[in-house]
């Protein structure tokens, strides 16, 4: 189980990646396009670098949806391999069986 500080923090980041997509996104497509002048990319670049760090979306880290863990987390199930596991074994994965061969 993690710490609940952690999981706190990083559900507010969430927060502050989706305030801030839209207007990351307009800078980001200023940067790339080829018509753009100079001047225009360079206030796209130093308007990125006044964003807010956790406005980034490198730094939401993936946690298991359960208990918080932040390492080994499946993302196609949200749960970390630890609870896919045990969740697997107990049968509480639909469409989920144990391979043998």
């Amino acid at each position: 189980m993690a710490k609940k500080s952690k999981i706190a923090k990083n559900e507010q980041r969430k927060v502050i990646v989706a305030r801030y997509a839209e207007r990351r996104a307009e800078l980001k497509k200023t940067l790339i396009d080829p018509n753009a002048t100079d001047e225009a990319r360079e206030a796209a670049r130093v308007g990125l670098q006044k964003l807010p760090r956790n406005a980034s979306p490198v730094r939401v880290r993936s946690r298991d949806a359960i208990d918080g863990r932040p390492r080994g987390v499946l993302s196609k199930f949200g749960i970390s391999r630890v609870r896919f596991r045990d969740m697997a074994h107990r049968g509480e994965l639909p469409g989920i069986t144990k391979s043998s061969w």
